[in-house]
């Protein structure tokens, strides 16, 4: 079922620059040209609130300035394109001659971090072990949910506005004056990642934690030439457009980060992608260890800081790269770490501390949170994770089949609201790249929830915000609905009722009302508000999965 028509007043001005917590006036389609439809106090308002933000679309704020420049950079070929394997990868370095950056690389301790499942968390873990253990850290990681800031943090914060200006413009600057047509400015990815660079460094980090943006040999990172360690998470299928359609091709790219007789560690892999790592790591004399997932009980009593099964495979990658950079710097001893038989204090305290937004995530929607109540009128619960490939979905699907049995105590810190006489709805929010199959993902969610006794009641497609405008924080979309192209939203529709219909007993609902499909994520929450509110017996459990695009426009509209 196509919903465009709904909820008129919820469309965001097309003046997306200006914060979306203004108040808006229906769109202006809305409104008769004849002003006799209208009465004089609506038609001073509209007025007014139009000449506020065409003040404020012409008065961009330094920060909305550099976002523009940013955007500017996005390149609008497609994933797909042939072109983009490789693309010119020499011209990173005369970038980093252009910015002087060649030895300030050289210098940064790094630890440099592949995969296709879990580099972002084990990145994050590593940098908070490191952190724990009292070293100033640099974190580089992608993409960004909400702000384009989180992909910078220093000693586990999220980079400053005014820092991330201040090291923006010199880069920027410097790159307009010298870059040609022979020598053009750098896209999206690269300049971010020059940025990080420039960040670390002049920042002093003792260490630089950097996750691979794509693939591994062409990554922007790459430039590093000697790194302290190398990590590799869990290979699988993503990126086959660019990567290769095998799982060997697939691991050569990402071993394309090794460097000889660098320390290299991996997790253990599909014997067809091992082979791969091991034979270029032999080539290179580079000695590839190993390791196991970290065992529960070493954490004493304790929750890892990001949650699902699969973390614990992460965190053992994760403790084994922070112990060779340790090592290979000389601060084993200095930290009394050498002979310790049990996981340091220092360790334990970074793994549970460590944080990363839109991964395993549950959010309780605030719009029904009263102040001063403990109980609320309506319960509408998200279960964020940005899984996107067939084997992160499994994944994804295991830890939600899990999490919606519990009430997680910061959802209910009080303990006083009775859960076990509240029925539960669960719904699934869904969006995914069109490089990627729906045919792939989704079957491997339904069936996996469907082991675990877990049947969604209803499934929402969805268009990310970002489709519209790729950065910002008040991304929105378009304000007429037949402005908005839902065909790839219908597809995956499709791909789901087909998945229902051929697999009857996955549902627990019946007839043919088992989706919707919305023109925007503030429609879609807008319907689930809307649900909550209208049945507050029932516990709404959202998933929302599919891309990490679709998580932080989610996340950006709940914590308004």
């Amino acid at each position: 079922m196509l919903m465009p028509h709904l909820f008129p007043h919820l469309l965001l001005s097309p003046l997306s620059r200006v914060s979306a917590a203004l108040l808006s006036p229906p769109p202006p389609s809305s409104f008769s040209t004849s002003s006799s439809f209208l009465s004089p106090q609506t038609c001073r308002f509209h007025r007014r609130w139009t000449r506020t933000m065409a003040a404020s679309a012409v008065s961009p704020t330094p920060y909305e300035e550099a976002l523009n420049c940013l955007s500017s950079l996005i390149t609008r070929r497609t994933r797909a394109d042939g072109s983009n394997r490789g693309d010119q990868f020499d011209l990173l370095f005369d970038y980093l001659k252009i910015l002087e950056l060649e030895k300030p690389i050289a210098d940064l301790k790094v630890i440099h971090v592949a995969g296709t499942k879990g580099k972002g968390s084990t990145c994050t873990f590593t940098e908070s072990i490191l952190r724990s253990c009292g070293f100033r850290t640099g974190l580089f990681t992608s993409p960004h949910l909400m702000d384009v800031r989180e992909r910078f943090r220093l000693d586990g914060v999220d980079i400053s506005e005014e820092k991330f200006l201040k090291y923006f413009w010199w880069c920027w600057n410097k790159l307009q004056e010298k870059t040609n047509d022979d020598v053009p400015m750098p896209t999206y990815f690269r300049f971010l990642a020059l940025l990080a660079f420039k960040i670390f460094s002049a920042e002093q980090v003792e260490v630089a934690v950097l996750e691979v943006g794509l693939g591994g040999k062409f990554d922007a990172t790459n430039v590093v030439q000697a790194p302290i360690v190398c990590g590799i998470t869990s290979l699988g299928y993503d990126h086959m457009e660019i990567l290769g359609n095998t799982l060997g091709e697939i691991a050569g790219e990402k071993a394309g980060i090794f460097k000889r007789g660098i320390p290299a560690y991996t997790v253990p892999q599909p014997e067809e992608a091992m082979s791969v790592l091991e034979d270029r790591a032999s080539k290179l004399g580079v000695p590839l260890q190993i390791v196991s997932p970290l065992n529960p009980e070493s954490l004493k009593d304790q929750d890892l800081g990001l949650h699902g099964e699969h973390q614990f495979l992460n965190a053992g990658l994760a403790i084994a790269l922070a112990s060779a950079w340790l090592e290979k710097e000389g601060h084993m001893n200095k930290l009394c770490l050498e002979h310790t038989a049990s996981l340091p204090e220092q360790f334990i305290r970074g793994l549970t501390s460590a944080s990363l937004q839109g991964r395993a995530q549950i959010v309780r929607d605030k719009h029904f949170c009263v102040e001063g109540q403990k109980f609320n009128l309506a319960e509408l619960v998200f279960y964020l994770d940005g899984a996107h490939s067939p084997e992160s979905m499994e994944m994804c699907a295991r830890w939600y089949s899990h999490a919606i049995k519990e009430v997680p105590k910061h959802l209910d810190p009080l303990g006083e609201q009775d859960h076990t006489s509240c029925s539960s709805r669960q719904i699934l929010l869904f969006n995914c790249m069109s490089v990627r199959d729906p045919q792939l993902l989704l079957p491997h969610l339904v069936k996996t929830c469907a082991q675990h006794g877990v049947h969604f009641h209803k499934a929402l497609f969805v268009p990310n915000q970002s489709q519209y405008h790729k950065l910002g924080t008040h991304a929105s979309p378009p304000a007429e609905p037949q402005q908005i192209d839902l065909s790839w939203q219908l597809s995956l529709q499709k791909v789901w009722e087909s998945l229902l219909h051929s697999n009857k007993g996955l549902s627990s609902t019946g007839g043919s009302d088992n989706s919707l499909v919305f023109p925007s994520v503030p429609f879609a929450i807008k319907w689930l508000r809307e649900s909550a509110q209208q049945n507050q017996s029932i516990r709404f459990q959202v998933l929302v999965t599919g891309s990490l695009h679709l998580v932080g426009d989610v996340l950006r509209l709940i914590r308004k």
